[in-house]
């Protein structure tokens, strides 16, 4: 089980600490929407905008991930490494898998380079299929 991290910026609330809580729960990402209803199914009364706005600052605050899935909704997963990372997806069933990237920040930091940039941040998510996916999937 993971533990929550540092306070979430801004004033803590039983709400906030029902947010964090509930990311603690899940391993998958899962979208502000999600969290709400799994909330509400708990008979917690979080407003979406309250779980939009403690998701926007635990990313901030690098204690969740954040990716944008293929339509572009963004997604929430808490942080299982402090350490820069990009992430394996499965389309299917949304387990991701947290991995490191040393031929991408590589490459990264010689773009930026040629170009004169600074200070230059990336992010990179891969989507493909699970082998358990791709295991129903065949049969």
């Amino acid at each position: 089980m993971t533990t929550a991290g540092p306070p979430v910026k801004g004033r803590a609330t039983r709400q906030r600490a029902a947010v964090a809580a509930a990311l603690d729960e899940v391993e998958e990402f899962r979208s502000a929407q999600e969290l709400h209803d799994m909330l509400k199914h708990k008979g917690n009364s979080v407003g979406l905008t309250t779980v939009y706005r403690t998701l926007q600052n635990l990313a901030d605050a690098g204690e969740v991930d954040v990716l944008r899935t293929s339509e572009g909704e963004s997604v929430y997963r808490r942080c299982s490494t402090g350490e820069h990372h990009h992430h394996l997806v499965c389309r299917v069933c949304g387990k991701a898998v947290e991995v490191e990237g040393p031929a991408v920040e590589k490459w990264a930091e010689g773009i930026a380079a040629e170009h004169g940039y600074v200070n230059v941040a990336h992010t990179v998510e891969i989507f493909g299929t699970c082998a358990e996916c791709s295991e129903c999937s065949a049969g």
